[in-house]
């Protein structure tokens, strides 16, 4: 079973969710919170789109198989939760609009159903911003959010795997949504929140709204439409374990009663939906250092310090075989290391052909499409870019000398001056 939704504060706590203090293994953690009247600064503009998703599809047909998983399932998710959740089209579905709505439902047997997508083994990502362009639902006893878990779950058990909640509101606060961490000695009804109320008191649901969270080593920083409400540093979990420096996977959903938000009552309307327009991440200048992690940023990308990765002729038709050339400055050699892994030149995609495992497989341009075929880390010991897929590295077909045109393709990983990338 996964952890419960967010182990989320107790009823009795929400009264002081604009100056909430919990107390962790003896350390004060105050959640910061926007009091009504008082200026939040605004987020820093955003770099790079690394990865998203943009919902763009016929009306009724699922999101992406590839980026997006199901939880199913009832039993109260640890929350004392009402609903269960389902792979249905009538719970999740693309809207024909460019979003992606999930729905939750009353039953004619009074049981609600709804559902609960994430992206866990399949999109992963370290750092950026992670953002949420979203209309949430409303009403007693709803509780939508968006939010991420530790990519080593359900190997590392909750809340050891750690939990960034970007968004969450619960429906008899329709002015309201909240941020949090939880982690060892700091989860559940202890975990460290912010809460950010509408600059007007209007209720969340009547609009469209971005919920980000810009990740980096060491710090998370909450905002709403750009506005920033929350911080948690290391510093903040005090002598507790900070586990926020790894991948974490994504999850959305729309959750119906529990222990916060209470159960539906008579003025509860159901259907109630979740509209998502994109859920993107962008590059916010943090690297990920090694231990096999992309370090990102944007640039040229070398082979034996001398030549560049290249797009030839900047051709940006899926297929186009990449190669190494003299350093020139173009765009076709500036490349985006992205928190996902992956590489991007020229709004596309640094990609092993086929998803190919073998040595000798073709590397090409290819539109971005969140497979394992487009994942890169990078192996700081030897420099090598490895499709962990395959287990296999980034190599200047024919060895050395590196010259000028020369292809790429996987090889199994030599640490030979022509698989050694530096940026």
């Amino acid at each position: 079973m996964k952890p419960a939704h967010r182990r989320s504060r107790p009823t009795r706590q929400i009264a002081a969710a604009l100056a909430l203090t919990a107390a962790v293994a003896g350390t004060a953690l105050v959640a910061a919170a926007l009091v009504p009247g008082s200026t939040a600064p605004a987020a820093a503009a955003p770099g790079d789109v690394l990865w998203s998703q943009e919902f763009d599809g016929a009306a009724g047909t699922a999101p992406d198989p590839s980026v997006w998983g199901y939880d199913v399932g009832g039993g109260g998710w640890g929350n004392g939760e009402l609903e269960s959740y389902t792979t249905s089209r009538s719970n999740s579905a693309l809207d024909g609009n460019g979003n992606l709505v999930i729905t939750a439902r009353r039953e004619a047997d009074g049981s609600y159903t709804s559902a609960r997508l994430q992206t866990n083994d399949k999109v992963e990502i370290a750092y950026g911003r992670v953002e949420a362009r979203i209309q949430i639902p409303r009403g007693q006893g709803i509780w939508p959010a968006f939010w991420m878990l530790g990519g080593d779950f359900p190997q590392t058990s909750w809340p050891g795997s750690g939990e960034i909640d970007i968004m969450e509101n619960v429906g008899y606060e329709p002015h309201r949504v909240h941020g949090t961490v939880h982690g060892p000695g700091y989860s559940g009804g202890s975990g460290i929140t912010g809460t950010y109320q509408h600059p007007q008191g209007w209720s969340f649901a009547d609009a469209f709204h971005t919920f980000a969270v810009d990740w980096k080593p060491g710090s998370i920083t909450w905002s709403v439409d750009g506005n920033v409400y929350h911080q948690v540093t290391r510093a903040s979990v005090g002598s507790n374990p900070w586990v926020f420096d790894k991948k974490f996977f994504l999850i959305l959903n729309v959750a119906v009663g529990g222990a916060w938000p209470g159960n539906p009552d008579a003025t509860t309307v159901f259907p109630q939906q979740m509209k998502v327009d994109y859920v993107r991440v962008y590059d916010n200048g943090s690297t990920t250092g090694g231990g096999g992690s992309l370090p990102t940023g944007t640039g040229t990308i070398k082979v034996a310090n001398q030549l560049c990765l290249d797009v030839p002729w900047a051709n940006t038709a899926d297929g186009t075989p990449i190669q190494v050339v003299g350093c020139n400055g173009n765009a076709a050699q500036s490349w985006t290391r992205g928190s996902d892994g992956t590489v991007r030149a020229l709004g596309k995609c640094l990609d092993v052909s086929g998803g190919g495992t073998a040595d000798g497989t073709v590397v090409q341009l290819w539109t971005c499409n969140g497979t394992a075929a487009q994942r890169w880390e990078h192996v700081a010991s030897s420099s090598a870019l490895r499709n962990p897929q395959s287990g296999r590295c980034l190599d200047a077909v024919g060895g050395l000398p590196v010259h000028d045109g020369q292809r790429v393709q996987i090889w199994s990983c030599t640490g030979a001056a022509n698989q050694q990338w530096a940026f």
